[in-house]
């Protein structure tokens, strides 16, 4: 058996293709020696996926009236100045680029991408856009653990201002990973992450930056893979995602909505 770990960078150029064929195939032995590496290269394939199924209707948005006006011929130029396909490229490469800087945005805690329509997206979007990216993450889904909740718990809500706690979900058959910080649209918000005894994993998304919404209805929203269920609290905005179906999202939506509104 070869003990030497396989770096990351090895991984992700072995999941998409960018390895030489000797290399390809050094990684590929080495893997069958190393089954924890063999899980995170499957969770990132499946990470890999999600964002593809969630980000792919990018694509298929008509091109921005102002990039049309960009591209347009000048009024002195031939009619032909820009062929048809290049617009198509144009429209292309902007969703290329979008679904980029969301997935940089939330993986690197760095970056947040910006609207087509000029306002930030909704609080459904985000949630399962943070889902999706973190939720396969075998080796490090949260950034403290729930062996540390109250540590977890102090750092969060000083960070957010007000008393961020997470819900207890055992009686719907989920246990608390922990819990990470993230950008949202003017500061930070927090995520929790849980999971059952079959691995299956749900996260809670909390924002405050919901001062002006005073739609408090409890909702549901499919984006792409994720289902979401969600609703405005005063400044809180929760959003409970996950890759379950509807019915069984809702039955764990209903015991975190009862628990907020207890406190």
């Amino acid at each position: 058996m070869n003990s030497r770990p396989i770096p990351d960078s090895d991984l992700h150029a072995y999941l998409d293709g960018e390895l030489s064929a000797e290399r390809h195939a050094d990684v590929a032995a080495r893997l069958a020696d190393h089954p924890e590496a063999a899980r995170r290269v499957e969770a990132y394939r499946a990470q890999k996926q999600a964002l593809r199924r969630l980000f792919d209707p990018v694509l298929d948005e008509p091109l921005p009236d102002g990039l049309k006006a960009l591209a347009a011929p000048p009024r002195s130029a031939p009619a032909r100045w820009l062929p048809a396909w290049s617009l198509q490229r144009i429209a292309a490469s902007l969703a290329i680029a979008l679904v980029g800087a969301a997935a940089g945005w939330l993986a690197h805690d760095q970056y947040r991408p910006p609207s087509l329509a000029g306002q930030p997206p909704p609080l459904p979007h985000q949630a399962a856009v943070a889902h999706v990216v973190y939720s396969p993450d075998i080796k490090r889904p949260v950034e403290i653990g729930a062996e540390h909740e109250e540590q977890l718990v102090t750092w969060l809500s000083k960070r957010l201002g007000t008393t961020v706690r997470p819900p207890r979900l055992g009686a719907v058959g989920y246990e608390l990973i922990g819990g990470r910080l993230l950008p949202g649209n003017s500061g930070p918000v927090a995520q929790f992450m849980y999971h059952d005894a079959s691995g299956q994993r749900l996260t809670l998304y909390v924002s405050t930056e919901n001062t002006a919404n005073r739609d408090t209805a409890f909702r549901f929203a499919r984006e792409g893979p994720v289902n979401v269920f969600y609703w405005i609290d005063g400044k809180f905005g929760y959003a409970i995602s996950g890759g379950m179906p509807k019915d069984e999202l809702a039955r764990i939506a209903t015991a975190v909505y009862d628990q907020f509104q207890k406190n």
